[in-house]
């Protein structure tokens, strides 16, 4: 039979215990292990039963056991205790609010509030929905936001089955089910109108009614989390789907989902402020493409919407771009949404479409790839988010890099490494992933354990005794090995194993042995198999007589990507061999509560991309903080930060065109790395069983990367050098947007008479052909500018070494001074420099326009050059 009605029946907490259903809701327990403690103290059983969910455990608790605990004064009091720690959290002051008070309490230069988009959040298990590096990124973000008091409000969807769940059948191959989230049992509450009915909002849709979507809310510490819904009663059953699942179903799907995210997004956040009296962000960052539409909305809001100030589109386009920041993770364009530009246009039509009023050309151009080697059919939402936004940056240096070849072609009159593209580089969040021991073994020495960006706590290990740092590992490898065989034997029963065949489990793993983890998603670039490439020669480390390793793999392939079931099936069907089954184990389901136990349990993290298309790749950066060893390829964080002592460098066969040969070539660097570097170092011990090289490696591993490797960081650099300059900027153009009017009129005059800007000669003195280091370059450039004034350019002289063909590189560029004006626009700039290195040198003269609204003087894109 089935039920004709479904709803969840809350439990009733006795007023004594109140407390809990406050600290149940606010997701801060998710990584604050006394919380935790709080609710293991309810029941045990019951916790561990529930999934560790607070939601589920209060739920499960029997009415008896609650008034056992009301009438317990030693609970109430550790009760008490958390939900005023709770409290304090939630209102003393932070980081965030000591540094706007040491600016004079103006609320400056911070902003009052930044809107953070995102797809998905992985903020803990119990709240599937994330899939998963982006979306662990963006809920460590809003966590060490929320530490550090930075006033943030996260932005997503709530899917109504999140990811997929992974099994595996018989025979290896990746299995895919959609269980249903009920949102009542999730710890999130639905956003209530004054009159207590369900806020929602609206979009309007091309030839049917409006979608309209509910607002859930999660609290992630301090940081609200807004959460869009479309199970709406009323909605036609294809809008109810728009918030089905994550990234899947067709082109269209994905660009409902994007244009609630975006524009429905922005909607939800004047919502929420207008109900509980939230400011509103002065600041937009967009986490990825997905959220673009987000751009748009703004437009709208300024130029048509009645309440607004009815802007002309260039100026709201001027005041959306100064206050939004886009980050962009991908180093391969397969990875870029691209929508048929026709869908688009049915979608953002100037009348029946999502913003009314917008004109649909202006938002075609924002996403076209109007440049060489682009596809002028297609809508680039990457594209579009670079034209949105003033800021932007990719999430390591290296990737940085990667981004500004990749979308050269935005602006093409600039050489790559003036693309403004920066980079932040990723951090994760120590709390949600440091095992508890490990902070114990730094607290046990006097460090303040909330101290995490100060070099004393990171040097606390020093002070350790290697016997208890190594009894520490082994206790957290003994706890993962028994997670590991637990989650096997799962895993096999599901594969239609019976209990009886099953007994060898209880031997997989061996809590002494070198554990090696892998775990990430299953695309091809990640090289999930690269360690299988000579099976005869992995089976020998596996099973080496005295320096045995074994490896723990783990991850998901899209549904829709066969490649990646395919590699998955081969790492299944080795750990399904007998001979070395108890060596090597595919893990399934990989998710935030198989990580918490892997990442700790771990003596070396392996990653072994094709360079350079890891963007960042942050689960080594959790493996580090758990003292644990990197043994990855050169890409990503791992190039930026690996010094040579704080893990291993697999070697790369950069400049091998064959992928099957590059392929080869690493592999036997890595299996030469774990054979004659790695493994005996591990099982080299003192007379006190512990291996002292491998400890200090470990030691410097806490130093070197402890500090760098945070979300905190992150969030701090992200707040310091790019969300506050943003604020300011806005502030400057919103105040009465006349800066925004100005600006917008000024770079169409600057676009206007740029045909016209020209070098036209270039005089140089103080140095001959044989010029020596300490003499000094005079330059004199004569210009036209045209219908523009000296004051709307710099003429800068920019100088380098010269390749063989007069191609500048390592260049520096220098700003020279206004001598003469003449008539007819023309102009003399001069200027010196010191030759203060040998070798080949060369220097040419540019134009570029200057504003001191403008973050990079190829904002504009055009340039003069001599």
């Amino acid at each position: 039979m089935r039920a004709i009605r479904r709803f969840t029946v809350r439990p009733v907490l006795p007023p004594a215990l109140a407390a809990l259903g406050e600290l149940a809701v606010n997701l801060r327990w998710s990584w604050h292990p006394e919380t935790q403690d709080v609710f293991v103290e309810v029941d045990p059983d019951l916790w561990e039963s529930t999934g560790r969910d607070p939601v589920r455990l209060l739920g499960a608790v029997s009415r008896e056991r609650f008034d056992e605990l009301a009438a317990d004064e030693g609970f109430l009091e550790r009760l008490r205790a958390a939900r005023a720690d709770l409290e304090h959290y939630l209102t003393a002051d932070r980081w965030y609010q000591r540094r706007v008070a040491a600016d004079g309490g103006s609320g400056g230069p911070g902003p009052r509030a930044v809107a953070y988009f995102s797809p998905e959040f992985g903020i803990t298990a119990v709240l599937p929905q994330y899939s998963g590096g982006l979306g662990i990124l963006a809920g460590d973000h809003l966590k060490a936001a929320s530490d550090l008091g930075v006033p943030i409000v996260g932005v997503g969807l709530l899917y109504k089955h999140g990811y997929f769940k992974q099994s595996l059948s018989r025979e290896g191959w990746q299995q895919e089910t959609y269980p249903v989230l009920d949102p009542d049992e999730l710890p999130i509450s639905l956003l209530r109108e004054p009159d207590g009915s369900p806020a929602s909002i609206s979009i309007q849709m091309p030839d049917g009614p409006d979608l309209v979507a509910r607002i859930w809310v999660a609290s992630v510490g301090r940081v609200p989390l807004l959460m869009l819904d479309t199970d709406v009663e009323g909605n036609p059953e294809h809008y109810i789907d728009v918030t089905d699942r994550l990234y899947g179903g067709t082109s269209e799907h994905r660009l409902r989902q994007e244009l609630l995210l975006g524009v429905g997004g922005v909607r939800a956040l004047r919502v929420f402020s207008r109900i509980t009296g939230a400011p509103e962000p002065e600041v937009f960052h967009t986490n990825e493409g997905h959220a673009g539409f987000l751009g748009i909305e703004r437009i709208r809001e300024l130029t048509v919407a009645t309440s607004g100030p009815q802007l002309d589109f260039e100026t709201a386009l001027e005041v959306g771009r100064a206050s939004t920041v886009f980050t962009t993770h991908t180093p391969v364009p397969a990875g870029i949404d691209r929508f048929p530009r026709s869908l688009v246009e049915q979608y953002l039509n100037d009348e029946g479409g999502a913003t009314p009023g917008v004109p649909t050309a202006r938002i075609l151009a924002l996403g076209t790839e109007d440049y060489a080697g682009g596809d002028a059919g297609v809508f680039n939402m990457a594209v579009m988010g670079f034209r949105l936004a003033q800021r932007a940056n990719g999430v390591s240096k290296l990737h940085g890099e990667v981004s500004r070849g990749m979308f050269q072609g935005l602006w093409p009159a600039f050489d790559e490494a003036e693309v403004p593209i920066g980079s932040i580089t990723n951090g994760v969040h120590a709390p949600s992933w440091v095992a508890r021991e490990v902070f114990g073994l730094a607290t046990s020495q006097g460090a303040d354990g909330d101290a995490d960006g100060t070099d004393s706590f990171w040097n606390a290990v020093d002070k350790v005794p290697g016997t208890d740092v190594w009894s520490v590992k082994r206790t957290l490898r003994e706890r993962l090995v028994v997670d590991a065989r637990k989650r096997l034997a799962k895993s096999w029963e599901k594969r239609g194993a019976a209990k009886a065949e099953l007994k060898w489990i209880e031997d997989a793993l061996d809590p002494d042995v070198l554990t090696i983890g892998f775990a990430r998603r299953a695309a091809s670039y990640k090289r999930l198999t690269l360690m299988m490439r000579e099976p005869e020669r992995l089976k020998a480390l596996l099973l080496h007589p005295e320096r045995p390793v074994q490896l723990i793999i783990a991850g998901k392939a899209h549904p829709a990507d066969d490649g990646g079931k395919k590699l998955i099936q081969d790492i299944v069907r080795l750990s399904d061999d007998p001979e070395v089954r108890h060596r090597i184990v595919f893990l399934p389901n990989y998710d935030i509560a198989m990580a918490k136990p892997l990442y700790p349990g771990c003596d070396v993290w392996l990653n072994n991309p094709l360079r350079p298309y890891e963007a960042c790749g942050t689960s080594g950066m959790k493996a580090a903080l758990n003292g644990g060893l990197n043994l990855s390829v050169l890409d990503g964080w791992w190039d930026e930060w690996y010094d040579g002592d704080n893990g291993w460098a697999i070697p790369t066969a950069d400049g091998v065109d064959d992928i099957d040969k590059r392929d080869d070539l690493e592999a036997a660097a890595l299996y030469d790395l774990i054979e004659n570097e790695v493994a005996p170092r591990f099982y080299d011990l003192d007379h006190d069983g512990v291996p002292t090289r491998w400890v200090e490696m470990l030691r410097h591993t806490l130093k070197s990367l402890g500090p760098k490797v945070l979300a905190t960081r992150m969030v701090r650099d992200y707040t310091r050098q790019l969300y506050a300059p943003a604020a300011i900027n806005a502030r400057a153009l919103n105040s009465d947007y006349e800066g925004a009017r100005d600006l917008a009129a000024w770079k169409a005059k600057v676009k206007g008479a740029w045909p016209e800007v020209r070098v036209e000669h270039v005089e140089s003195s103080g140095v001959g052909d044989a010029a020596e280091v300490g003499a000094s370059l005079t330059v004199r450039a004569f210009v036209c500018l045209g219908a523009l004034e000296s004051s709307d350019v710099e003429v800068q002289l920019v100088h380098g070494r010269a390749q063989s063909d007069d191609t500048l590189v390592d260049t520096t560029a220098v700003a020279l001074t206004l001598a003469e004006t003449y008539d007819g626009g023309r102009h003399r700039f001069d200027g010196d420099i010191a030759l203060t290195r040998s070798g080949p040198f060369g220097y040419t003269v540019r134009i570029v326009p200057s504003n001191g609204l403008l973050t990079s003087y190829a904002e504009l894109g055009v340039v003069a050059t001599a």
